[in-house]
């Protein structure tokens, strides 16, 4: 079985290769943010799951920054897992907060992430299986320790039919620019 680290590096390299990524770059030590985040986000935010919830739990990553956007215009609460506060969020209901720089003046500093139905957690490789691999270390890799159902976004080189090491958590939807992977565990 290959180590978690030696598959994110292969992923990384992949991607880089392929001209299928973009700042920040390398994306080596991150969530890449992949081409086509934006039509894996709008994907993800149109399927009937997702789109009937109103409050998610949303990356502070680069690759969900689309996503971010777009859940915001359309009306959504996010919460934002706080880059200097372990354990905070922010709450953020104006789209004009979408960027990491902006959660200050548009955001909420909260601890609690009231009403979250779901989170949307970056990823560097996922599988139709759910398993999510992320970049090894964050919020994200540490646990959200809420019982909530959990979404990535992928580009088809971040897929595998099924991860060559134990994933970092399940997810049960991945957007993609093709469209919504729904995954079963089996």
């Amino acid at each position: 079985m290959m180590t978690a680290g030696a598959y994110r590096e292969q992923v990384w390299d992949e991607l880089m290769q392929r001209r299928a990524c973009a700042y920040p770059l390398p994306p080596h030590g991150h969530c890449p943010n992949f081409t086509h985040a934006r039509r894996a986000a709008a994907a993800l935010l149109a399927c009937a799951q997702v789109a009937a919830q109103h409050t998610l739990i949303v990356g502070p990553e680069r690759a969900l920054y689309p996503l971010r956007t777009l859940a915001l215009k359309a009306g959504k609460t996010l919460y934002v897992p706080h880059q200097k506060k372990a354990g905070w969020y922010w709450r953020l209901t104006d789209p004009r907060g979408a960027r990491l720089s902006a959660l200050p003046e548009y955001g909420e500093a909260v601890l609690v992430p009231d009403g979250a139905q779901a989170a949307v957690l970056a990823c560097v490789a996922a599988d139709p299986q759910g398993g999510r691999l992320g970049k090894g270390f964050g919020w994200g890799a540490r646990g959200l320790g809420l019982d909530l159902p959990e979404y990535t976004l992928a580009h088809p080189l971040m897929l595998s039919a099924r991860l060559p090491c134990p994933p970092d958590s399940q997810v049960t939807l991945i957007g993609t620019a093709g469209g919504v992977v729904a995954c079963d565990p089996a």
